[in-house]
């Protein structure tokens, strides 16, 4: 009798082996074919550049002077169209957009951290590459951290900033520690094929209300954000990783941001709970020669909310690489004090 007892007893757990290993390919296969019919629904626009054995996806569009635009978190560079910031620059600029290292289409191999620095390295030699000369940079959220670390490794080379709902300096982040199962090697590679992307989905309305409140989500985004893109088992190792190493990240610039000599636009909105306007403030506080504006009823994605008073923004600083007294005149350079509506 214990001979049979023990026989099925080890029956049963085989056959619970089994079933969790089907359930487990189950949802590897599901996400894999969800990820490729997300990127047959929306193919690559732009072209590709390969830097550093590194192939990036980018646009670039529109003639003019060079502006430079750096998406951030969660989305790819895509944002930039769907928040129409780029159709409006289109009018009188050259346009180049990227996706930063894992996201949208753009590769992201391992065995390097890719920090904020390596990551300004790399679109910096993209830009060599592809022969724009002294952009203005624009980055939104992680893509600030970005800009600036450009600006501080190669100022001789960068124009000027517009920093948008910024992570500046080190804070507390209950939501970067959040992230980081994702980014640990092996165990995140599990979580990222099997039920990250389950968890993702359900907790997609709830991040859209966190990255636009108090302001509704905008019906364009709604229409053209593909939540199965950003979804996808690769980008949500890119997303885990940029997670995880935004303090460190902020924590590298501190003492860069003094030694930064060149025209700065930084916006804020004044509903913004992912990263606090006080964060832009301190920014502001600090960095010579800045511009503060920040935005009344907007929250994370300002440039969604207020799209005319960003390019605006844009354009002061194009003015100001032409004219230093420009950056502070007009709509576009007024300060915290008088923050503007949004």
């Amino acid at each position: 009798m214990k001979l049979f007892a023990r026989s099925k007893t080890r029956s049963s757990l085989a056959t619970t082996v089994l079933a969790g290993a089907a359930a487990v390919a189950a949802l590897v296969a599901g996400n894999l074919l969800m990820a490729r019919r997300a990127e047959r629904r929306h193919p690559p626009r732009g072209g590709f550049v390969e830097v550093d054995g590194v192939r990036l996806h980018y646009s670039d569009r529109g003639e003019g002077s060079p502006i430079v635009l750096i998406h951030g978190n969660a989305v790819s560079g895509d944002d930039w169209n769907i928040s129409g910031v780029a159709d409006m620059l289109l009018e009188h600029h050259r346009v180049i957009i990227f996706d930063r290292p894992g996201f949208g289409y753009s590769e992201r191999p391992r065995g390097r951290l890719w920090t904020a620095a390596q990551q300004a390295d790399l679109l910096h030699e993209a830009l060599r590459q592809l022969h724009v000369e002294r952009p203005v940079v624009v980055g939104h959220s992680w893509g600030t951290i970005v800009a600036l670390a450009m600006a501080a490794r190669h100022q001789a080379n960068v124009a000027g900033l517009v920093l948008l709902s910024g992570y500046y300096f080190w804070t507390l982040r209950p939501d970067a520690l959040l992230v980081t199962a994702g980014a640990i090697p092996v165990l995140g590679d599990i979580l990222r094929y099997t039920v990250s992307p389950l968890l993702g989905w359900l907790q997609m309305p709830l991040l859209k209300w966190a990255m636009f409140s108090p302001a509704r989500v905008p019906n364009r985004f709604e229409a053209e954000y593909s939540t199965a893109m950003a979804l996808r088992p690769s980008q949500i190792r890119a997303t885990s990783m940029d997670g995880a190493l935004m303090i460190p990240g902020a924590v590298a610039l501190r003492e860069d941001y003094k030694d930064l000599s060149l025209p700065v636009i930084i916006i804020a909105g004044d509903g913004d709970r992912i990263v606090f306007k006080r964060r832009s403030e301190h920014l502001r506080a600090i960095l010579p020669g800045s511009v503060l504006q920040i935005v009344k009823g907007a929250g994370h994605m300002v440039h969604h909310v207020a799209t005319e008073q960003v390019v605006q923004a844009i354009e002061s600083v194009v003015e100001a690489t032409r004219d230093p007294r420009a950056a502070g005149s007009g709509s576009a350079g007024q300060d915290a004090s008088a923050a503007v509506s949004g």
